[in-house]
């Protein structure tokens, strides 16, 4: 394989977001487009987490307007909450700009969730793209896709016959180059440096096949985990989406979808019927984490905000 060459850069995070008051007047937010990556110098924004004051998150409604702009989506909020201390209930209404997400995937193999999120991503239904694609294996059928459809593949880490490769280091500047904001795995079966995790914080996902905490951690993955869950006698299974910290399969769940296990299933069966549920339950995940829907509570718990629902989180 013609391994593409990448150049990388480096530059500062950007500030925190500006806080924004609660208040009952409309106003607007409005921010800078983001320069295009040049030759020269990239300029790399770290993805921010909206926090709440006091511990409390107040449920936005959100509802998509269309605008001219390609890369960018207008959304309309509004804001209703009540707390112990608050005397009387106060409304917000927002207009703002919500930027076009730029997505990292990491694969091993066939990379079939990969495919379901860049096909969600070309039809439209996700505001975010596929910029590039992290492999270790450079001729699986997830590389093999993304050069078909054009995205660049990047090898990490290197082969073991090779004797020059990427360092961590290097993988995180060329991240900060392509302008990243969140990293999906999505069957990579390889532990995330340290320094990636740390580059990257609350912004690296990754799907596994079981409903975690059970059946997770190393060693444990693809036909594995099925075969161990058939053998304990558990009635349900499914997928679980999380982030990641410095461990196999140990970080903070986002979401989950659960399925049943049957009486006479092999784990070819219920592989297959977990992955089904994988492809909508991580498209869906990142259809909320590109618009701004994922949230986080005091206790570090992270939740998805309903876009039918808003005042509903789950």
């Amino acid at each position: 394989m013609e391994i593409q060459q990448i150049f990388s850069g480096f530059c500062p995070k950007s500030s925190s977001a500006p806080s924004i008051p609660i208040a009952k007047q409309l106003f607007s937010l409005k921010f800078p487009p983001l320069p295009f990556p040049s030759s020269s110098s990239y300029s790399f924004i770290q993805p921010q987490n909206l926090e709440f004051p006091n511990g409390a998150f107040h449920p936005i409604s959100i509802a998509h307007k269309k605008v001219c702009s390609s890369s960018r989506r207008r959304i309309w909020c509004s804001s209703s909450y009540n707390t112990a201390e608050a005397s009387e209930g106060h409304e917000v209404r927002s207009q703002f700009t919500v930027r076009r997400k730029r997505l990292a995937v990491f694969v091993s193999g066939g990379g079939s969730n990969f495919r379901s999120i860049h096909e969600a991503s070309k039809r439209g239904s996700l505001h975010g793209d596929v910029i590039v694609l992290v492999t270790n294996k450079s001729e699986c059928g997830g590389a093999e896709y993304a050069r078909n459809n054009g995205i660049p593949v990047i090898l990490f880490p290197k082969a073991k016959d090779e004797s020059d490769g990427l360092s961590p280091s290097d993988l995180v500047d060329i991240l900060r180059g392509f302008e990243i904001d969140f990293i999906l795995l999505a069957g990579y079966l390889k532990l995330i440096p340290v320094e990636l995790i740390r580059a990257y914080e609350r912004s690296i996902l990754n799907i596994h096949p079981s409903l975690l905490p059970a059946f997770g951690g190393k060693g444990y993955y693809g036909m594995k985990v099925h075969n161990a869950v058939i053998a304990s006698g558990a009635r349900f299974s499914g997928p679980t989406i999380h982030f990641v910290d410095e461990h196999y399969d140990t970080g903070r769940i986002l979401a989950q979808h659960v399925v049943p296990v049957l009486a006479n299933d092999t784990a070819e069966d219920l592989a297959a019927r977990v992955l089904k549920e994988e492809h909508q339950l991580y498209v869906e995940v990142v259809e909320a984490l590109c618009e701004d829907r994922v949230v986080w509570r005091k206790d570090g718990v992270p939740l998805i905000q309903s876009k039918e629902k808003p005042d509903e989180f789950h």
